[in-house]
C-alpha cells in the first residue's frame, strides 16, 4: 500500500518544505497558504485598484438594447436587467467592499483593543464595567444587532459601517484582555513597575506588543465574516443602495432572473468566495509563521 505524504503543518509535504529551506527561501516563502492567499488579495486589490482602468464600460452606464446578454467577447460576465456589464460592475464592487471590509474591522480592533487593555490590565471596576458591556452585546446575535442599529441610523453606507463597528468590538476585547491577564503577572511587567513606569508606558511599550499578535491574527478571520455582512445587509437593502456597484446588492438585484440570467448573481458570488478564500489562507498562513517564529 501506498502511504501519502504527510504534512508538517505548512500546507505543504517535509520534502517541499525541505527543498525550499535547502533553497535559501526566506520563511514566510515556505508557508504556501500565506504566499497563496497573499497573491490572491494583491490580485483581487490590484483590480479594484484599477477598474477604471481594465472595465470595459463604466459601472452605472445602461443599454436597455443589451439586457440580459450572456458572457460573450463584448461582455465577459454578461449584462444585467439594465444592460449594464457584470464584469465592469464586479471590479468596481471589488474596491468599494473591500474598503468597507478593511474600514469594518480596522475600527473595531482599536476600540476593542483598548478596551481589552484597559480592562485586563487596571482589573477591578474598570474590568468590571468593560466585560459586562461586552455581555450585553455579544448576547444579540451579531447581524441581528447590526440590523437594528441601522433601522435606527437609517439605511445606508455609513450606518453600515457604524452598525459594524459598534457590534464587531467585543471579540477583541476578549482576545486581548485573556492574553493581559497572563503577561502582567510576568518579570518584565514587575520590573517595569519596580522601575516607577506609569501604567500607560507599560501598557503602551511592554504590554501591547506581547498581546496584540492574537487580535492582528483574529482579525484576518474576521474581515471575512465582516465582508459576508455587509454584502448580506446590502443584499437587505440596508448597505449599499443602488445603483452604486456593490457585490451584496448586485446579487440582490439579479435574485429574480436566477432561472434565466445566471451569470448576474454567480460572478458577484464567485468574487465574494474568491475574497473570502484569500483572507483564510493568508490568516492560516500568517498564524503558521507567527507559531513558527514563537
Amino acid at each position: 500500500m501506498i502511504e501519502s505524504p504527510t504534512l508538517d503543518g505548512k500546507g505543504m509535504s517535509p520534502r517541499t518544505s525541505g527543498l525550499l529551506a535547502r533553497w535559501g527561501a526566506p520563511r514566510w516563502l515556505r508557508q504556501i497558504s500565506l504566499v497563496l492567499g497573499a497573491a490572491i488579495l494583491l490580485t483581487v486589490l490590484f483590480s479594484s485598484i484599477f477598474a477604471s482602468y481594465i472595465s470595459p464600460y463604466p459601472p452605472d452606464q445602461q443599454n436597455l438594447s443589451d439586457t440580459l446578454q450572456p458572457p460573450s467577447q463584448a461582455h465577459p460576465f454578461g449584462t444585467d436587467n439594465f444592460g449594464r456589464d457584470v464584469f465592469s460592475r464586479v471590479l468596481h464592487a471589488g474596491k468599494l467592499d473591500m474598503t468597507i471590509g478593511v474600514l469594518c474591522v480596522l475600527f473595531p480592533w482599536i476600540i476593542g483593543v483598548f478596551l481589552g487593555c484597559l480592562a485586563g490590565y487596571l482589573g477591578g471596576w474598570t474590568d468590571t464595567i468593560v466585560m459586562r458591556t461586552v455581555d450585553v452585546f455579544t448576547a444579540f446575535p451579531f447581524l441581528v444587532l447590526a440590523i437594528a442599529i441601522i433601522a435606527i441610523l437609517g439605511a445606508g453606507l455609513t450606518s453600515m459601517v457604524i452598525a459594524i463597528t459598534l457590534v464587531g468590538w467585543t471579540a477583541y476585547t476578549r482576545i486581548v484582555r485573556g492574553e493581559i491577564l497572563v503577561v502582567k503577572r510576568s518579570e518584565f511587567i514587575q520590573a517595569a513597575r519596580a522601575l516607577g513606569y506609569s501604567n500607560m508606558r507599560i501598557m503602551l511599550r511592554h504590554v501591547l506588543p506581547n498581546v496584540v499578535t492574537p487580535a492582528v491574527i483574529f482579525a484576518m478571520a474576521d474581515i471575512i465574516l465582516v465582508i459576508l455582512s455587509t454584502t448580506a445587509l446590502s443584499f437587505l437593502g440596508l448597505g449599499v443602495q443602488p445603483p452604486t456597484a456593490e457585490w451584496g446588492s448586485m446579487i440582490a438585484e439579479g435574485r429574480n432572473f436566477i432561472m434565466t440570467a445566471w451569470w448576474i448573481v454567480t460572478f458577484p458570488g464567485l468574487a465574494i468566495m474568491l475574497v473570502g478564500l484569500g483572507f483564510s489562507l493568508f490568516g492560516d498562513g500568517l498564524a503558521d509563521l507567527l507559531r513558527t517564529e514563537d
